[in-house]
């Protein structure tokens, strides 16, 4: 049985084709003309849309009766299949389609009102238009159809099977993830755990060189994800690095949450985890002076517990790194849409301390979810389309296996949280907060800083991760790398990918397009300037340790250690 996919229709084929979008299309354009648009504008894109949409008609048309002539090919790639441009409905399917979205997301920018409304408008109507994008359905995605015949149907009866396997195990499969196992094929570093509590794990890496730095190193990894995205391979390990650079390096594996520790807070993550972790690899090493990273969440947890040690008088950071990493939660991007003050009071009433039983979860699962909605295309439809329409397996990738490996939190933890960063933004303002019994000013923190931020980032913009150079009163090196909030990060030297920019003066102006105008860009990752700053700072060489912990401290079991196997 063949299709002929490039048989050319007759008009009416068309415009049946396009019906199921035209119809939705039609909806939601009137339910955008009651929003308060300026008239002038308006009227010159309705003028603009009646014409290209003329254009695209008689296209069709000179495509339909010409048979064998393919339409010219989509520049979006959900349309640069050759089936597309072969068959001349789904061709005016797609274009009509990128044309009727690149008209309503012009509608939603040309919406008068506050910021944050226009913003949600926007978000609003881009999620609508990428769900009934042609692509995501069977019958209108000729690619699909196309293959369905040519596998005889095999291709739908995997899609059904993945299907069916995604929703036992409660997720959308975006890699092939019975190929990959913690602690087998990634956080295989070897080291092993020397505390642990009921919030945290903490791993001591084996040294791989003869001598190490006499301070060690301590990495605080977000809460919300777990570690070992800092350990995914050998290739591409910043754990592994760090250590081959000759510090002796300890990592918080936090624990995947449940009804354990269902009512922990956010003082407990402080007091009982870092400030915990802290003391401890100052025991094990025998070293007052301990260097810092924090990733992210897990960099405000981190700044968070520096300035309650500040306020006690104690200053155990000889550095402290922040990587892509909120302080000053003034602009937040497109998570900002989300939060508002019913938003959060109903996340404190129903699993934060007001809760009817003091505290409940934030499932690993929603957060996952919010993120992968703020690239519906690249996260969701794309997997849709391969997935269920296609039948194919995604292919093997370690981040994408650590992305679905999601995990919980303690409900009144994220909600303090999500009130003072990203709903009121007091952890910026001196004295606001009280933490573990201490007035907090992160610009008490006596310690260098060295600030990563990722130019694409779109969970923490790189405007705000460089504004962490004005809240912090100590010297500060700023470093600008390429590509977004985790494959920036993720960027080993031997890979010979992407750049990074550093300024060109030790001068950091308030504003970060400042910094930007004048600094110089690099090729290649920016562990090599990082590792080269960490090292001013690291103290004198000694012999490596030999075993793991000490005789207070011994190893409990090998890394990566029971926590990080926990499912949520």
């Amino acid at each position: 049985m063949n299709m002929p996919m490039t048989q050319a229709p007759d008009p009416k084929a068309i415009v049946e084709g396009a019906q199921l979008m035209t119809d939705a299309l039609g909806e939601i354009w009137k339910s955008m003309s009651g929003l308060n648009l300026p008239t002038t504008a308006l009227q010159n894109m309705q003028g603009d849309y009646l014409k290209q949409a003329t254009d695209l008609w008689n296209q069709s048309l000179n495509q339909a009766s010409a048979p064998g002539q393919a339409a010219p090919k989509a520049s979006d790639r959900r349309f640069a299949a050759p089936d597309w441009a072969a068959n001349p409905a789904s061709a005016y399917q797609s274009q009509m389609y990128l044309l009727n979205a690149r008209t309503l997301m012009q509608m939603a920018d040309s919406v008068q009102g506050d910021e944050k409304t226009k913003q949600r408008i926007r978000f609003a109507v881009q999620q609508w238009v990428d769900a009934v994008a042609p692509s995501n359905y069977l019958a209108l995605n000729p690619e699909a159809l196309r293959k369905a015949v040519d596998s005889k149907g095999e291709s739908l009866s995997q899609g059904i099977q993945h299907l069916v396997h995604d929703v036992k195990q409660g997720h959308m499969s975006q890699t092939d993830e019975s190929l990959f196992e913690v602690g087998r094929n990634v956080a295989t570093t070897e080291g092993s755990v020397v505390f642990e509590n009921e919030l945290f794990q903490l791993l001591e890496y084996k040294p791989l060189t003869a001598k190490v730095y006499e301070r060690p190193m301590l990495f605080v990894p977000p809460c919300i994800n777990k570690y070992y995205i800092l350990d995914l391979q050998p290739e591409n390990s910043l754990i592994r690095y760090t250590v081959a650079e000759g510090h002796r390096l300890f990592v918080v594996s936090w624990r995947n949450a449940d009804e354990s520790v269902e009512k922990a807070t956010w003082d407990q993550y402080i007091e009982d985890a870092v400030l915990k972790a802290i003391s401890v690899v100052q025991e094990i090493s025998g070293s007052e002076k301990i260097n810092t990273l924090g990733f992210c969440v897990g960099g405000t947890i981190l700044a968070t517990s520096l300035a309650v040690l500040a306020a006690r008088g104690e200053k155990p950071a000889a550095s402290m790194t922040l990587l892509t990493t909120f302080l000053d939660f003034s602009h937040t991007g497109v998570l900002d849409l989300f939060i508002d003050e019913p938003m959060v009071r109903l996340r404190e009433m129903t699993i934060g301390d007001h809760a009817p039983n003091g505290g409940g979860l934030l499932k690993g699962q929603e957060l996952a979810s919010t993120f992968s909605m703020l690239r519906p295309n690249d996260l969701v439809w794309n997997y849709v389309v391969g997935n269920y329409l296609k039948g194919e397996t995604p292919p093997p990738f370690d981040l994408l296996y650590w992305n679905s490996d999601s995990t919980n939190l303690p409900g009144p933890m994220f909600c303090w949280y999500l009130r003072n960063t990203y709903h009121e933004n007091n952890l910026i303002k001196p004295g606001k907060l009280t933490v573990c019994g201490e007035k907090v000013d992160l610009g008490k923190i006596d310690a260098p800083a060295y600030i990563y931020a990722s130019r694409e980032d779109h969970i923490v913009p790189w405007e705000s991760a460089y504004g962490n150079t004005q809240v912090l009163k100590g010297k500060v090196r700023f470093a600008l790398g390429a590509s977004g909030h985790i494959a920036g990060v993720i960027n080993p030297p031997a890979k010979g990918k992407r750049s990074h920019w550093l300024g060109t003066t030790a001068t950091l102006p308030a504003k970060a397009q400042e910094w930007f105008d004048k600094a110089k860009e690099h090729p290649g990752s920016w562990w090599t300037d990082w590792a080269a700053w960490l090292k001013s700072h690291a103290g004198k060489q000694i012999a490596a340790p030999k075993a793991p912990g000490n005789r207070t401290y011994k190893a409990i079991e090998p890394a990566p250690g029971r926590y990080v196997k926990q499912k949520a």
